[in-house]
């Protein structure tokens, strides 16, 4: 939910930036920072937003990395980026589904559900971590602006995690 190009963003989910322009470097910046060229990445969708955005092959272009999209409810411009709807990711004993709305999950899902679309807005149920839901939520304001990986969310034990604010705070364990 890097919503690059969305001016209203900024306001909306609180956004540490003065602008747009200042938004968008520090997002390329913290991804290119964090991401090497040969890492893939799931980018769990709306890549950007508005009048005067630019089309998600452009933003992938300036990303480093392998990036498979998952469609997010503002990626209407998708093109070039292959996305689909949500991806079944199995990785370190878990099976992760890769999704942009938590809420347009199958009914019949019960392992562990990474999302954004949530953004900062609904940390009652969907902060970083919760472990009653079992969903991450990944998107930008939760995570410092910069992808995370599944290995540091693994390191974090998240099956004794009942909540987890943001990535930066102390989790409340079982």
């Amino acid at each position: 939910d890097t919503h690059f190009d969305h001016a209203n963003i900024i306001r909306y989910c609180h956004r540490p930036f003065r602008n747009v322009q200042e938004m968008k470097g520090a997002l390329v910046q913290n991804w290119n920072n964090t991401v090497h060229s040969k890492d893939i990445v799931y980018f769990l969708g709306d890549w950007a937003f508005g009048r005067e955005a630019r089309p998600a092959r452009y933003w992938m272009r300036q990303l480093k990395g392998h990036c498979f999209s998952i469609r997010g409810s503002h990626d209407r411009d998708a093109k070039g980026v292959n996305a689909v709807d949500s991806k079944v990711l199995r990785y370190g004993g878990y099976d992760f589904l890769l999704i942009h709305n938590p809420d347009k999950r199958q009914p019949s899902w019960h392992g562990w559900i990474i999302h954004g679309h949530k953004h900062n807005n609904s940390m009652r149920n969907f902060p970083f971590i919760s472990g009653e839901r079992k969903t991450i939520n990944v998107g930008v304001e939760l995570i410092n602006y910069a992808p995370v990986s599944i290995d540091y969310i693994l390191s974090l034990h998240i099956d004794s995690i009942r909540r987890m604010a943001t990535i930066d705070s102390q989790p409340e364990r079982w």
